[in-house]
């Protein structure tokens, strides 16, 4: 099936949202904003080309820096990173308050104060490292996606300010790429038109105009902030127009195979402790198609589900995925959740219907025990029962904080515990056979890093 690539892109670009603790469609508003200004100033077919795909990517670096923003805030990344937003940080009574309102918050004096020492011994150095690996991990992603250039150094730069005080590099006025400084307004105006329409889109604007934002681009933004037709189309984003018609690109069955991987990328980035599940759970569910004699259309579906099952867990706070320690009732209600999460952000694409059918029962069990639907082995097809195997396998291999990564005959053993009850027993005798004709080089390629207790 091919598949416009900007639907895919926009589509996926809701994962991106959550993960910036941003409401599911802020990239594609923002989107909306960044073409309206390219349209404004007559930028030609090329430029708009590039600009409306590194809109929808502009997030695409933004797990690589969620697992340190928790640990050193002691907070929840998406809230922190929401309130961010909405911070002029380089004022600084603004940034400060900014600080203590999300350092530990509920936390202790002394917790508190811990965190708020580490945050300022990492500082303004701290922080455009930080920025230099999302904004490069976003390039890498749109690299990997197959765009060009233009589109990368707009990601790379979107968070430089025209008076040089941005990040990561320190560019100033004319040095940053034109398509990079309409990103930065863009994604800005966004975030405050949610919060009072265009009034405070243009408002923020203007404040940091010279400072922030290149002054043309804000005239741009702030001529159309009577325009009630253009703002009203915010409220349900459709950025399918777009798209330049001469410049179309169609993702075909390859393209859309690079697009599972790229976004994989993205998903594993969000912990160090899940450094390559998704490529690892892929790699074993092919291997157990082949074993299990599914046809080439089922692999390649398993292997795109493998790639992206927990594409939901980029909404579940790092201070969850990456707790060492059991998890509260309360926490386990987030983990639960990414399944379904993983569903209704896949299931925007019609080329990937069957994959999100799949992402969203990969924590289901054949005895009714499993998550979020509760589905028991009726409900259950033969690519969902491997991909439920293959996620186990992988997880068990991994290493974890209190014991090296189990080996294969350990893991064997766990699951064969509950082949036939939880899991497909038949599935489990591919597994076996699967590791012992390969002696385990599944899952031996790509390196594993440790996974926290109680998640798998």
């Amino acid at each position: 099936m091919e598949v416009r690539l900007s639907e895919i892109l926009a589509a996926l670009s809701h994962a991106f949202d959550i993960t910036e603790g941003q409401p599911r469609g802020h990239s594609e508003r923002s989107c909306l904003i960044g073409m309206r200004l390219a349209e404004n100033l007559g930028l030609d077919e090329s430029q708009r080309s590039a600009l409306f795909y590194a809109l929808l990517l502009k997030d695409a670096g933004c797990s690589s820096n969620a697992a340190k923003v928790a640990a050193l805030y002691g907070n929840d990344d998406a809230a922190v990173k929401r309130d961010r937003k909405t911070t002029d940080h380089l004022r600084r009574n603004e940034s400060l308050r900014s600080l203590i309102r999300n350092t530990a918050p509920g936390g202790s004096p002394l917790t508190k104060a811990r965190h708020l020492r580490a945050l300022v011994a990492h500082g303004s150095r701290g922080a455009r490292e930080l920025t230099v690996l999302r904004c490069e991990r976003g390039a890498d992603v749109a690299g990997k996606v197959g765009l060009g250039s233009s589109t990368r150094e707009a990601i790379r730069t979107l968070d430089e300010h025209w008076d040089g005080r941005g990040y990561p590099a320190g560019l100033a006025r004319d040095e940053i790429p034109p398509l990079g400084r309409i990103l930065c307004l863009a994604q800005t105006a966004e975030v405050f038109w949610q919060l009072g329409g265009p009034e405070a889109a243009c408002d923020v604007a203007r404040a940091r105009a010279g400072s922030w934002f290149d002054p043309t681009l804000v005239d741009s933004l702030c001529a159309v902030q009577g325009d009630t037709g253009f703002w009203a189309r915010l409220a349900q984003p459709d950025v399918s127009a777009l798209e330049p018609q001469d410049r179309v690109l169609v993702a075909d069955d390859a393209r859309l195979d690079r697009v599972a991987e790229a976004f994989a990328t993205v998903v594993d980035a969000k912990s160090p402790y899940t450094a390559s599940h998704s490529a690892g759970v892929a790699a074993i569910a092919v291997g157990l198609a082949g074993m299990l004699g599914l046809d080439g259309q089922a692999e390649r579906e398993l292997r795109r589900a493998g790639l992206l099952h927990d594409i939901g867990k980029l909404g579940v706070s790092n201070r969850i995925l990456d707790k060492p320690g059991k998890l509260d009732e309360d926490e386990w209600e987030q983990v639960r959740r990414h399944p379904r999460l993983s569903f209704e952000i896949l299931n925007r694409v019609r080329a990937l219907r069957g994959v999100a059918l799949l992402s969203a029962v990969h924590h289901e069990r054949l005895d009714g025990s499993g998550y979020h639907q509760g589905l028991d082995g009726s409900g259950l097809s033969l690519q969902a029962r491997v991909l439920m195997v293959a996620d186990v396998a992988e997880a068990l291999s991994a290493e974890r904080p209190y014991r090296p990564a189990l080996a294969h005959d350990e893991v064997l053993a766990i699951i064969a515990r509950e082949a036939g009850t939880k899991l497909d027993r038949n599935v489990f005798a591919a597994l076996e056979g699967l590791w012992a004709e390969d002696g385990g080089a599944v899952l031996d390629q790509t390196p594993h890093a440790p996974t926290p207790a109680g998640v798998i």
